[in-house]
């Protein structure tokens, strides 16, 4: 069973409610590290402890979720051997998975209603990674 780790401050709380359920009835594994409620946090107690846990090998993938989902996107950048890319449609989830091989993404919940974040989220997760030419531009990305 495929391990997704989540994190969100109280902006994208009430999306990342409805992404756990849906994501639970297509049989994944949710490793929730907050928040619990819409009570104002700061999203990098959440959303960094999700991105470490994909970078440790823990979760396989890592969705982070908040307002516009660019700070959040920001925060799990910052840990070695992530690539999450904020999408706000299918198609930025579709080519963040074909060009970019993102093991993560940011949804903000201000962005897009959760009938769409479901789909995003839907969308990354069925497809898959081109490699050839964009392999050799993650490449150049993943060198210190």
């Amino acid at each position: 069973m495929k391990k997704v780790a989540l994190g969100s401050d109280h902006a994208g709380f009430k999306i990342k409610e409805a992404v756990i359920k849906h994501l639970q009835s297509r049989g994944y594994e949710v490793i929730d590290f907050g928040t619990d409620s819409e009570e104002a946090v700061d999203y990098p107690d959440y959303c960094r402890p999700a991105a470490d846990s994909v970078a440790l090998g823990e979760a396989d993938f890592g969705i982070v979720f908040g307002g516009s989902g660019n700070g959040e996107a920001m925060v799990a950048n910052k840990v070695k051997g992530i690539r999450c890319g904020v999408c706000w449609n299918v198609e930025s989830a579709r080519l963040t998975k074909e060009h970019n091989n993102a093991n993560m993404i940011s949804l903000g919940g201000r962005m897009v209603t959760v009938e769409e974040g479901i789909n995003i989220v839907d969308t990354w997760l069925d497809t898959g990674f081109q490699g050839g030419r964009h392999q050799a531009r993650i490449d150049k990305i993943e060198t210190e």
